[in-house]
């Protein structure tokens, strides 16, 4: 049984989010064993393909070190690269069957194109325990399914450092979710990025996620609506790594883009 290690929304090694992805079974293993491996591989995600009768199609779930996640997006990434280019299964295309419904990927140039649902976020007012955990006062909070704190300024983002384990109680008080939360604000003028944003993650067993697709379907509305233009570049600005992503709003939907390197395959003995 192969598994690789996948650097997802990354043009280069040790950078964007790495997921580690397990070759297609032709059944769902145990879940209390995927469990067991995803705490084994300690990578933010680890994703679990299986195989049907369709070429293109897998079903496909997602195991934090913790727990298992309803929608993961850098895995997706990592699992249709592994799909499309390591295993070579012939396609220009995959369509995954998730807990979040069913998600589109296709290549598209050096990288992929992955097809989301878009989450609104609504406005909220930022409760007082929030900004004192966050340690420093955002200019505007929403709700989706994360809390996200806007702030006016990049460097502000890039220099918090908050109280984790204090956030996750007030965002799944505030939402209802696990317990996550993102931060984000415009890029400064003139570099490669529209926004720079960072992803807190402690009610899904992970402190800061390096790149997350999720919360990029939240972002998306929320700052196309802002800067007025549907196609946006992301930068996750994780301490010493970071990734990147282009999201486009279409409808209902977020088209998300980015590349993957592969950075280790081995075989489970397990």
């Amino acid at each position: 049984m192969r598994q690789w290690m996948i650097d997802a929304f990354a043009s280069r090694p040790f950078r964007g989010n790495p997921a580690c992805v397990v070759a297609p079974f032709e059944a769902w293993p145990d879940d209390h064993w995927m469990q067991s491996l995803a705490s084994e591989n300690n990578q933010a995600e680890t994703a679990f393909l299986l195989a049907t009768a369709e070429p293109g199609r897998f079903g496909l779930r997602w195991f934090t070190p913790a727990i298992e996640v309803p929608l993961c997006g850098h895995a997706t990434l990592a699992s249709a690269h592994v799909l499309l280019g390591e295993i070579g299964i012939g396609l220009e295309s995959v369509i995954f069957d998730t807990h979040s419904g069913v998600l589109g990927v296709k290549r598209a140039g050096t990288g992929y194109e992955m097809d989301f649902p878009a989450d609104p976020p609504k406005r909220v007012e930022a409760p007082a325990e929030f900004i004192k955990a966050l340690g420093a006062t955002p200019t505007e909070v929403w709700a989706g399914k994360y809390l996200i704190a806007v702030f006016d300024n990049e460097s502000e983002v890039r220099e918090l450092k908050p109280d984790i384990r204090a956030l996750g109680p007030i965002s799944a008080g505030a939402t209802g979710g696990r317990g996550n939360i993102g931060v984000a604000a415009p890029a400064n003028a003139g570099g490669a990025h529209d926004v720079v944003s960072r992803f807190f993650a402690p009610g899904s067993g992970i402190d800061e996620d390096p790149t997350t697709g999720s919360l990029h379907c939240i972002l998306s509305p929320l700052f196309s609506e802002k800067l007025g233009r549907n196609t946006l570049k992301f930068h996750q600005a994780y301490p010493g790594r970071g990734g990147d992503l282009e999201c486009e709003l279409a409808g209902d939907r977020v088209l998300l883009r980015g590349a993957a390197v592969t950075v280790l395959e081995g075989d489970l003995r397990i």
